[in-house]
């Protein structure tokens, strides 16, 4: 992907939200990269997201890019397993899920790995993902242990 190739991605619905957190995977962000702006209604992330859409099965060099993640008509926000008061402390997005509620509103939550978690009350999925610059290499490619896996 190129520069001029930047992700630009929005999601309206759970399908949408399902590929929005594929490409979100393996993302780092310190906890100081979160904020709630209630007054806009609005949860944002700055991270450093893997370039999974890259990635194919290479061995050499990958890429990362500095990435916002934008999650508006949220009501309230919850943490769990997250540390506020270090806000240097880095952390690992696993996933991005919607959980229903009543219909069109409900729950997005961010997973972490080591089990941290943020909860937002939304009323409804209204996400954009934005490539905010060039990318950068990295060598480093991530994995996770799955059960059954000889490794462990």
């Amino acid at each position: 992907m190129t520069d001029a190739q930047q992700l630009k991605l929005a999601a309206v619905d759970e399908e949408d939200l399902a590929v929005l957190s594929a490409f979100v995977q393996d993302a780092v962000l310190k906890v100081g990269d979160m904020v709630y702006l209630p007054g806009q209604n609005r949860f944002a992330i700055a991270m450093n997201r893997f370039g999974w859409e890259v990635a194919g099965d290479r061995s050499q060099t990958y890429e990362r890019r500095r990435a916002a993640l934008i999650i508006d008509r949220v009501r309230a926000v919850r943490t769990t397993h997250i540390d506020r008061d270090r806000p240097d402390a880095v952390l690992e997005l696993l996933a991005v899920q919607f959980m229903p509620g009543e219909l069109p509103d409900g729950t997005i939550e961010l997973c972490f790995a080591g089990g941290g978690g943020v909860r937002l009350d939304v009323e409804c999925i209204e996400t954009r993902l934005t490539d905010l610059g060039a990318a950068w290499s990295t060598e480093r490619k991530p994995w996770h242990a799955v059960a059954g896996d000889a490794a462990l």
